[in-house]
């Protein structure tokens, strides 16, 4: 969930509702699907992504947060939406409640080989783009699901 910044607050003002700017990516290849992630924290589906921290981009947090979960680099990014409202409401398993401003990126140009972040993910999986998991994670739910709407509706 959280990188240091977040942390720190949490210390100071415990479980009280946060305003949080995060930024994620939707790994996708036209063949495979949609690459999603399953959290530790509440064995949900979702796509990869997390907090902002101080001093950096929207872009460099989604690229950091990406190959810290799955070990992939994203080569080429681009923007798809900004996910925020009721939806984004939040709670983690822990207590914390998050109001999150999710920037999504999507990305099929990525290298690396999967190597997952142990203490936050426990599975990464190709989903093809009509065949998603039902348990995806509520504040990612929507953009998955209208971006694998998009690619079925696309022409190859």
């Amino acid at each position: 969930m959280a990188e240091g910044y977040i942390m720190d607050l949490r210390e100071k003002i415990g479980h009280i509702p946060m305003v949080i700017a995060c930024a994620s990516v939707i790994i996708y290849d036209e063949t495979r699907g949609i690459l999603l992630q399953k959290r530790k924290d509440n064995g949900q589906w979702c796509y990869h992504g997390g907090s902002v921290e101080p001093d950096e981009t929207v872009e460099e947090a989604a690229k950091r947060e990406l190959f810290e979960e799955t070990g992939l680099s994203a080569l080429k990014m681009e923007l798809y939406t900004v996910a925020s409202g009721k939806e984004q409401h939040f709670f983690y398993p822990n207590g914390d409640e998050v109001h999150i401003v999710d920037t999504v990126f999507i990305c099929k140009n990525f290298s690396g080989d999967i190597v997952m972040e142990e203490s936050e993910v426990t599975d990464c999986r190709w989903f093809a783009f009509n065949q998603l998991p039902d348990d995806i994670t509520r504040s990612t739910k929507t953009p998955i699901l209208h971006f694998a709407k998009e690619m079925l509706t696309r022409s190859f």
